[in-house]
């Protein structure tokens, strides 16, 4: 296997609408110039790699519709439902069936398809054989038991670790100290999208406290129709998603606020669309009450998968430069639940930082 060292070698697990967004999004910008405005990404060449530098080389799913396929053909079987704004060739990366664990959840275990006489391939040997740079998780929210195998994989493999669901690794010392001892780096957790809920109610709501105004209460609400969708009616599946949210809100606001915020049902004919409905209430000079009511309708997959492309390439930087452990500044600025939070202009600035080499981590 002839490996070009410009490649940023990725493997995935998980092969839903969000993997499918990532390989449509690699393919449809692959011939973008730098200077273009690429609706987005960060840069169309982030430090030295442009987007084309992303190949897929191993990806892991139990659905049997997917498993045993060229991953090409496998972002577009069902269950998946997102919109398709690319067509992709076939890339000659076979689906591998993965190891289930929790990963799947009461409400979907109908809709995805598990042949159990498959059986699991050695993850850990695929990533060393392929010789991936860095594991992106794309598992159910929820898989907390599976997240933290397959970050065992990665460790054993020696590949990096980008963690875009709230199943807290990137966040937590004791798995950052792992990555340190392993000598590579770790971005995470929970990705955040380009115009998704989160990133603009903390963004409003950091705009409120520097005018000066107080804030009283607030919620968002989301509602959408494709699996990840049907997974979160599951309650117990949405502890850390609901813990990640709020606190990229929270972490805006320097006293404590009522807030409600989290996937809140499912509707079936929505497909890959999310709606979210978010709510600020408080007050400024003179007690005067102000209000704001907001609704935000997105196709929820693309609008992370440009996201997703910077925090590899990042990640891909970090490993070249020989740095370990969490990476602050593409966590800040790409994830809800980093391990450390900031503003999103100090988080862009960070990230600028960082590809210039004047920024660690």
């Amino acid at each position: 296997m002839v490996i070009c060292m410009d490649d940023i070698r990725v493997a995935l697990v998980g092969v839903g609408n969000s993997a499918s967004a990532l390989i449509q999004g690699v393919k449809y910008y692959q011939n973008a110039k730098e200077g273009e405005q690429v609706p987005g990404l960060l840069h169309v060449n982030f430090g030295e790699y442009p987007v084309k530098a992303l190949k897929f080389v191993a990806a892991f799913d139990v659905d049997s519709r997917k498993v045993g396929n060229d991953l090409a053909e496998a972002i577009f079987s069902e269950p998946n439902n997102t919109r398709v704004f690319c067509k992709v060739p076939k890339l000659g990366v076979k689906v591998m069936k993965g190891n289930l664990l929790d990963g799947l959840g009461k409400f979907v275990k109908d809709v995805v398809k598990v042949r159990q006489d498959d059986e699991a391939v050695d993850v850990a040997e695929v990533l060393r054989e392929v010789e991936a740079d860095l594991l992106v998780n794309y598992l159910p929210v929820g898989s907390d038991q599976a997240t933290q195998w397959y970050v065992e994989q990665a460790l054993d493999a020696g590949c990096a670790f980008v963690n875009c669901i709230p199943s807290f690794i990137a966040s937590v010392p004791s798995w950052q100290k792992r990555f340190e001892r392993a000598k590579l780096p770790v971005a995470g957790d929970d990705i955040m999208s380009q115009v998704g809920a989160t990133v603009i109610h903390k963004t409003l709501a950091k705009l409120l406290v520097d005018r000066g105004a107080l804030i009283e209460e607030s919620y968002q609400l989301n509602v959408g129709g494709d699996t990840d969708f049907l997974n979160m009616i599951e309650e117990d599946r949405l502890i850390s998603k609901r813990e990640s949210k709020t606190q990229a809100v929270q972490a805006m606001v320097p006293y404590k606020i009522p807030l409600k915020i989290g996937p809140s049902d499912y509707v079936s004919f929505l497909k890959n669309k999310k709606i979210c409905y978010i709510l600020i209430n408080g007050q400024y000079f003179g007690g005067t009450p102000v209000k704001i009511d907001l609704k935000l309708e997105v196709i929820d997959s693309p609008n992370s998968a440009g996201i997703v492309i910077d925090a590899v390439r990042a990640t891909k930087i970090a490993l070249d430069r020989g740095v370990r452990g969490p990476l602050t500044s593409i966590s800040a600025y790409a994830f809800k639940h980093p391990p450390v939070h900031a503003p999103y202009e100090v988080a862009k600035a960070w990230v600028e930082e960082f590809i210039d080499g004047k920024r660690e981590r």
